[in-house]
């Protein structure tokens, strides 16, 4: 038994080393409404293959059924009666709108989210589009924005799909 030990010993050193598992880039944020009240919120974790969004929205926060979600260039929700401050879509690629557009999608589109029956909301989106940070990142400078809309997506009108207003604010810094 002794002598199997030496053995085992330098198997155990001989053996590979576990590789670490890369540290996920993160960012958190809340979600504001029109009024400027918090509603929720949103977590990412991105990877060199893109980025995952868990959005959770409290009861009450949306009408029941179908929203358009993008990713929008500025990170700037200040201006909550429109959420226009947060400028068009994330689009480094300068490609259409849409996920199903032929000539799209850019880099801020997303699947449609489900609000339930009582306005809330706990989705999680995936995007192979855009990242955390890095080279056109989402925490750039001047960061990014989600942002919810009143209507679904139709993934190909242009330049937001028919999506409508915009109801729902988070900034990605």
């Amino acid at each position: 038994m002794f002598r199997r030990l030496p053995c085992l010993l330098l198997l155990a050193a001989l053996a590979p080393m576990p590789v670490s598992a890369q540290t996920a880039e993160t960012a958190d944020a809340p979600v504001i409404d029109t009024k400027g009240a918090s509603i929720g919120t949103l977590q990412l974790r991105g990877s060199a293959a893109g980025t995952v969004l868990r959005l959770s929205l409290k009861a009450g926060s949306l009408t029941p059924g179908w929203h358009g979600v993008h990713l929008h260039a500025v990170g700037d929700c200040s201006d909550t009666d429109k959420f226009m401050n947060s400028k068009a879509h994330v689009n480094h690629d300068n490609r259409k709108h849409g996920l199903l557009n032929a000539e799209g999608p850019d880099n801020g589109d997303l699947p449609n989210i489900y609000a339930a029956a009582d306005g809330s909301v706990n989705a999680e989106l995936f995007t192979p589009f855009a990242k955390v940070s890095g080279a056109n990142g989402l925490k750039d400078a001047d960061g990014s924005a989600l942002i919810v809309h009143a209507a679904e997506d139709d993934h190909s009108t242009q330049p937001i799909g028919n999506a409508g207003a915009r109801v729902a604010c988070a900034v990605i810094k």
